[in-house]
């Protein structure tokens, strides 16, 4: 048998091997306890990283249970503010939300190793609100989800009015319309033409007669002089300056002043305009006249000039549809018609020189303008403002005596009579309507073909052909009254 010992070399060899190692561990190894936790921290947080981490979402006050696959030792909460944790026993815990916010929850074993880890985001308790939009929307397709302190609307919905009335509801719950967050699609935009007819028929009767008279007696050298000259204070004036009859006897002069006066005027506008559901949209045809509004002088070259303004007039209509359901429409809107008259115009005159005098005529204008919301079903008429007014005047001037004296008073007055009559109706009609293909529309001036030169100058045709006859595209009904 053969016994190997450990000789000098080998015991010195072995010293060397342990100082190496000593070494190694000094050099490499932990150089502190707080340093070789860290590290073990390390590792800890980064077996419970974001990617193995699981998302879950609760309200304020509210938890789920959560069941362990081995026993848990601790368990770290990153903010107790927002949620809590409550270990019922080794392998079973609950989570509870706090406050709004997020934070994160990590669960370790006995070992020290990571479990499972939740990132927490704690929202508002949006469940009683699902139920009111449902109720309320049953039709929609509406959900709610909490961001911070606010929430978001998702989903669609048939028309905006529905979308409001969503916002509303979350708006109600938030305290604050900032705090939401409005994503709501609108399935289909629709679009309302709405065609405005404004008619007016007016008539005007003015009757007027009446006896001028002017004698003159002489004794000697005394002159006696008689003037009669009645006024038509119920017009105003009289109809014409003029072309009076007149019969002169001796040295009295009596003057007929008779004259009757009707009138007839048909207003009729019909604006139409298209907006999608929910904007705004206006149409004005018309145009502006010149108003004086005063004279500024220059202080050194003393002319004057004169400042002028300008005043509208003509057709406008500005109308918001908003439908509210499959063929109902409401509208808020307002149309105006008017036109320059001479009823209340007037004249203003200016001395150039000293024989000579500027005069301008400023008329008025003559205004119909309606503007109310309603509600009406698409293709439905209404009537929205309507007027009748009936005025009537009679005005009777003359000497104070003679002018009840039966025939004969008839010398010694004048009578007028006037009566107004208008008729006035605001009609409104929408539709919901859609874009079509431009063969199925035609313009006014379809079909519209200038003369020739001999036609123009021989016969005096101011065009040769317009409306359907030259027409070459189907037509969509008629355009407005000018056809053929």
């Amino acid at each position: 048998m053969i016994h190997r010992g450990i000789g000098p070399c080998s015991h010195a060899l072995g010293h060397r091997l342990s100082a190496l190692l000593v070494l190694a561990f000094l050099c490499c190894g932990p150089s502190s306890p707080t340093e070789a936790g860290d590290q073990r921290i390390q590792r800890q947080a980064d077996a419970a990283g974001p990617s193995d981490a699981r998302f879950a979402s609760l309200g304020i006050g509210k938890s789920f249970v959560v069941d362990l696959p081995r026993d848990a030792k601790d368990v770290l909460v990153a903010d107790p503010k927002i949620a809590n944790v409550v270990l019922r026993s080794a392998q079973r815990a609950y989570i509870i939300g706090a406050a709004v916010g997020q934070t994160s929850v990590v669960f370790f074993d006995t070992a020290g190793q990571s479990i499972v880890a939740y990132d927490i985001a704690v929202k508002r308790d949006l469940n009683g609100v699902r139920v009111a939009l449902k109720q309320a929307l049953p039709a929609a397709n509406v959900q709610i989800d909490g961001v911070g302190d606010g929430v978001i609307l998702t989903g669609s919905v048939a028309t905006p009015i529905e979308a409001q009335q969503a916002n509303d509801i979350a708006a109600r719950l938030t305290g604050s319309p900032d705090k939401v967050v409005n994503s709501i699609n609108v399935r289909g935009r629709h679009q309302v033409m709405l065609k405005v007819t404004v008619a007016e028929m007016s008539r005007n009767i003015v009757k007027q007669i009446g006896v001028d008279l002017s004698t003159s007696l002489s004794s000697g050298t005394s002159v006696v002089s008689l003037t009669n000259a009645n006024p038509f204070t119920a017009y105003g004036k009289n109809l014409v300056d003029g072309n009076n009859v007149s019969l002169s006897a001796g040295g009295t002069t009596a003057t007929l002043r008779a004259m009757e006066q009707a009138g007839v005027m048909r207003t009729l506008a019909e604006p139409t305009l298209t907006a999608i559901s929910g904007e705004a949209a206006t149409f004005i045809s018309g145009g502006e006249f010149p108003v004086p509004a005063g004279y500024s002088c220059d202080p050194t070259t003393h002319v004057c000039t004169t400042q002028i303004t300008y005043k509208k007039f003509g057709t406008a209509l500005n109308f918001t549809p908003v439908v509210l359901a499959e063929g109902r429409i409401s509208l808020h809107l307002m149309t105006e018609v008017s036109d320059l008259s001479n009823e209340n115009s007037i004249t203003l005159s200016q001395a150039v020189t000293d024989t000579t005098t500027n005069s301008l005529t400023v008329p008025s204008i003559k205004t119909r303008r309606a503007e109310s919301t309603l509600e009406i079903p698409s293709g439905g008429s209404m009537a929205i403002a309507g007027l009748i007014q009936d005025q009537t005047k009679r005005a009777v001037n003359g000497l104070p005596g003679l002018m009840q004296v039966p025939l004969l008073g008839a010398l010694f007055r004048s009578e007028d009579f006037v009566n107004n009559q208008t008729e006035l109706v605001v009609l409104v009609t929408p539709y919901l309507v859609r874009a079509v293909s431009p063969r199925e529309l035609s313009r006014p001036d379809d079909g519209f073909v200038n003369p020739s030169d001999p036609q123009a100058a021989l016969i005096g045709n101011v065009n040769r052909l317009y409306g359907r006859t030259g027409s070459t595209r189907p037509r969509r009904g008629d355009i407005g009254f000018i056809t053929d």
